[in-house]
């Protein structure tokens, strides 16, 4: 039984991560997406983010369709949309087409944003950090590594 106090690392997906990790069985955000469907960490995605990976996906990778609606089921879990006020308070934090992304992640207190539009973003030195699904794998590497040490 876990302890009360502790929880797996929430990482929110942007919709390019659930794309790429949709079309490719090779790279960090299928890994991510693997260790969350192994219930090692936990991924989150919104709506919104949701819509954005269907409509790019529907128009440009229409084959990995059915690959990403497994993976929403297996390893993704569905948040909220964030209400407009949370997302009025970031406004100069990430660009307006970014903003739900961010406002999601911090309402579901997500540890990371996973992202490859990461310029989009103000660097932040607060959850979520962003950071590319490589860079997320390499902190939660380093965090293990220096458990056993």
């Amino acid at each position: 039984m876990e302890p009360a106090n502790l929880r797996r690392i929430r990482v929110f997906c942007d919709s390019d991560v659930l794309i790429a990790g949709s079309a490719s069985t090779t790279g960090a955000s299928h890994i991510l997406l693997r260790l969350s469907e192994l219930t090692l960490l936990d991924c989150v995605t919104s709506r919104y983010a949701i819509t954005e990976a269907e409509r790019n996906l529907l128009t440009k990778l229409s084959a990995a369709l059915p690959v990403f609606r497994l993976i929403l089921k297996a390893a993704i879990t569905i948040v909220s949309d964030p209400p407009s006020s949370l997302r009025q308070q970031l406004m100069d934090q990430a660009d307006e087409k970014d903003m739900p992304i961010l406002a999601a992640a911090i309402a579901c207190e997500a540890d990371f944003l996973a992202t490859f539009n990461f310029r989009h973003f103000q660097p932040r030195k607060t959850a979520p950090l962003i950071f590319r699904p490589g860079k997320i794998l390499s902190q939660i590497r380093q965090s293990l590594n220096s458990l056993l040490n």
